[in-house]
């Protein structure tokens, strides 16, 4: 790991790290073994169809076209996201206060209209709400973005929002930056609902990465392959300018127009959030 990144590492968890001791052995409930799919729940939106401008109706809850399935691959059973059908595959239960870590991996699908893209998917989580709020396709939630040279970043879906501290990069984008002020990323606010991440930790196309995401009261961590790229404070939701808490809710693992592969999808509860090294 580079000095720069080290720095910034440890410069990104000034806030709590003062009062946090080391965290407990973890209590692993895993989410997907790769034996069923029996605690999840998918959702497709409308189909989208090249020269087919035409609104149609969604294909709804648990109506699957073999988007969500378990295949074999490499020995074990993963879970396939072919990306055909934008939607997710969400969980029936809601969490809070928890460690949630999984791996995925790029496929080589890409579908319309994002056929010719960077590849796209999402961790949303903190989902709410009715199904197909976002978009018509997703959970009003917080996003840790999956997309290819994005990973990490945040968006806030259908009213979500956070507030991060970020800063404008070289191409006039906000970015995460630990030592500058907080800024709101909403819907409604000037600097809007996206916050690049920094750094990049991707590993290439067709490589395991290992997510994980801390959820403590209204405080997210985003970490990619074991290094910090993100902070979260003040987790909330506006609806109609009136804002309220947002600190609990489904996992949904989206499909957006690209094939990905998920293992190893498992959740921790925690009592604060741990020190890292």
């Amino acid at each position: 790991m580079s000095k720069m990144i080290r720095l910034l590492f440890a410069s990104s968890l000034l806030f709590f790290l003062a009062n946090c001791s080391p965290s407990p052995k973890e209590n692993w409930d895993v989410l997907f073994d790769g034996s069923s799919l029996d605690n999840w729940d998918t959702y497709l939106g409308v189909k989208r169809i090249q020269g087919d401008t035409t609104l149609s109706t969604p294909l709804g809850l648990n109506v699957d076209k073999d988007v969500f399935k378990i295949v074999r691959q490499s020995g074990e059973n993963v879970l396939r996201v072919s990306g055909e059908i934008w939607g997710g595959i969400s969980t029936k239960r809601e969490f809070e206060n928890y460690h949630l870590q999984l791996q995925f991996k790029w496929g080589e699908l890409r579908w319309y209209p994002k056929e010719n893209d960077r590849r796209d998917s999402g961790l949303l989580y903190h989902g709410v709400g009715e199904h197909g709020r976002g978009d018509g396709y997703w959970l009003r939630s917080q996003e840790f973005q999956i997309q290819e040279k994005d990973c990490g970043d945040y968006w806030g879906v259908a009213g979500a929002m956070f507030d991060i501290r970020a800063s404008l990069n070289s191409d006039s984008i906000y970015q995460y930056d630990p030592k500058s002020a907080l800024l709101t990323f909403s819907q409604n606010s000037p600097t809007g609902r996206h916050c690049k991440k920094y750094p990049d930790l991707e590993k290439p196309s067709g490589e395991w990465n290992t997510v994980d995401l801390y959820c403590y009261k209204n405080t997210s961590v985003h970490v990619m392959n074991g290094v910090v790229i993100m902070v979260l404070e003040n987790s909330r939701q506006t609806d109609n300018g009136h804002e309220t808490e947002l600190t609990k809710g489904k996992i949904q693992l989206q499909s957006e127009s690209a094939e990905l592969f998920y293992r190893n999808i498992k959740i921790s509860p925690i009592e604060r959030l741990p020190q890292f090294n």
